[in-house]
C-alpha cells in the first residue's frame, strides 16, 4: 500500500510556512494521541502517520528533499546515492512522543493528570480553595478562627504508599520500573505511559485495607487561620502545605482561603473608607443640631449639623474608617445626611405646618422658589408659532 502525501496527511499545502505546519500537526496530534484514544488501533495508526509526516516536513533539509523526490528520498534504494541509501534513511528514527512533547510541552500531560510525560513516582498534591465569609467588624480588628476543610489526607495505615503494612510494592514487569514503554514499528519508535502501572514504575500487589491501595483518604481537617486587620472583600490567604496530600507520599499542595465580607446593617465600605447614611428630622435639619453616630470600633462620634442642612449633605470624620492591610493611616468615615419628612401627623400638627407654610414665603425655600421660576420660564418659551403652548 503506497504512502499518502505528507502534506495531505497533515491537511496542509506545499507552500505553507513552518507555523502553519505546526498548527496543523498540533490539531491532529491532539485528536489522535493514544492517551486520548486508548485501545483504538486506527487512531494509533493515524498518530504514527502524522508524526512521520511532521518529522519530515518540520525539518528544512528533509522537507526540501521530500519536495524534490517525494517518499523516494527516504526509502532504501531510492535516490542517486552510494550504498543504495536515501539521504535520510536510517540514522536516528523519529520518536513521535518526543515530537509531540516538543510541540505541546507539558500541557497535554497536565491535562491528563501527570506532571511531565517521563516522570513517575511521588507527585505534589492539588491546591485547595476554601471560601470564608467574615463580618466587617472582623475585617476591622482581625481575628483568629478555625475552619474545617474537606481534603485528601495520606492514609495513616500505609503512610500514603497504598500497600498493606508488612508488604512491599512490586516493580512493574512491563516497564521494568521506568513508568514508560517504547514500542517499535518498522522505522519508528513511540514512547508512552506504561499501561500496566500507569507511569508509577511500581504497583500495589496487596492493597491497604483502609484506602484500597490509593494511598489517600478523604477527611475533614481543622485548621487555624489568622485574619489580619484591614482585609477587604476578595482578599486571598495562602496556607502553604495545607492542601491535598500528594500521590505516593508526594508533598502537599497549598490551601487558598478567599475572604468575603457580609453586608453590614449600618456601614458601607469603599476601600479604607466607611459610609454611614444617617437620618435627621426636618426640625433638626432646619434649626441645626449635634447628633451621635456609631463608629466601627463600637463607640460613637459627634457630628454637628448647621442650620438648613439638606439631604445628601456629607460630613467627614477623619481616621474613623478602616485600617489598611499593608499599614498606613486609617481611612475616613463619611456621614451622609437624609432629612425625613414627618408622617402620621395629628390634626394639630397639620394646622401648625399649614401656619408655618403661610408664614414662610420664598425665603424659607429658596431652592424651590428658584426651580419653579425656571419651570414657568420654560413653559413660556415652549410655545407654537401661533402662540399656543405644546400639549
Amino acid at each position: 500500500m503506497s504512502k499518502r502525501d505528507y502534506y495531505e496527511v497533515l491537511g496542509a499545502n506545499k507552500g505553507d510556512d513552518a507555523k502553519a505546519l505546526k498548527s496543523a500537526y498540533r490539531k491532529l496530534a491532539m485528536k489522535y494521541h493514544p492517551d486520548k484514544n486508548p485501545g483504538d488501533a486506527e487512531a494509533e495508526a493515524h498518530f504514527k502517520e502524522i508524526g512521520e509526516a511532521y518529522s519530515i516536513l518540520s525539518d528544512d533539509e528533509k522537507r526540501a528533499a521530500y519536495d524534490r523526490m517525494g517518499h523516494a528520498a527516504f526509502q532504501q534504494g531510492g535516490g542517486n546515492h552510494a550504498g543504495g541509501q536515501g539521504p535520510f534513511a536510517g540514522g536516528g528514527a523519529a520518536d513521535f512522543s518526543d515530537i509531540f512533547e516538543q510541540v505541546f510541552g507539558d500541557a497535554f500531560n497536565m491535562a491528563n493528570g501527570r506532571r511531565g510525560g517521563r516522570q513517575s513516582g511521588p507527585a505534589r498534591g492539588a491546591d485547595l480553595r476554601f471560601d470564608l465569609e467574615i463580618s466587617l467588624e472582623d475585617a476591622f480588628g482581625g481575628k483568629e478562627t478555625t475552619v474545617e476543610v474537606p481534603t485528601a489526607m495520606n492514609c495513616g495505615r500505609c503512610e500514603g504508599k497504598g500497600n498493606e503494612p508488612g508488604t512491599d510494592l512490586e516493580t512493574c514487569g512491563t516497564c521494568a520500573g521506568a513508568g514508560r514503554v517504547r514500542r517499535s514499528q518498522g522505522f519508528f519508535t513511540m514512547e508512552q505511559t506504561c499501561p500496566q502501572c500507569g507511569g508509577r514504575g511500581q504497583y500495589v500487589k496487596t492493597p491497604c485495607h483502609d484506602c484500597d491501595g490509593v494511598g489517600r483518604v478523604r477527611e475533614n481537617r481543622e485548621l487555624s487561620v489568622t485574619i489580619p486587620s484591614g482585609v477587604e472583600d476578595g482578599t486571598r490567604i495562602r496556607l502553604t502545605g495545607e492542601g491535598e496530600a500528594g500521590a505516593q507520599g508526594g508533598p502537599r499542595g497549598d490551601l487558598y482561603i478567599f475572604l468575603s465580607l457580609k453586608e453590614h446593617e449600618i456601614f458601607e465600605r469603599d476601600g479604607p473608607n466607611l459610609y454611614c447614611r444617617t437620618p435627621a428630622s426636618m426640625v433638626s435639619a432646619a434649626l441645626g443640631c449635634s447628633i451621635d453616630v456609631p463608629t466601627i470600633e463600637g463607640g460613637k462620634a459627634e457630628v454637628k449639623m448647621s442650620e438648613g442642612a439638606q439631604t445628601g449633605r456629607r460630613m467627614r470624620l477623619r481616621g474613623k474608617g478602616m485600617p489598611r492591610l499593608r499599614g498606613g493611616p486609617r481611612g475616613d468615615m463619611i456621614v451622609e445626611l437624609f432629612v425625613e419628612t414627618p408622617r402620621n401627623l395629628c390634626d394639630r400638627q397639620k394646622e401648625l405646618l399649614k401656619e408655618f407654610c403661610e408664614l414662610s414665603g420664598d425665603n424659607c425655600n429658596p431652592d424651590s422658589a428658584g426651580f419653579f421660576n425656571k419651570v414657568r420660564q420654560f413653559w413660556d418659551d415652549v410655545t407654537t408659532e401661533d402662540g399656543h403652548p405644546h400639549n
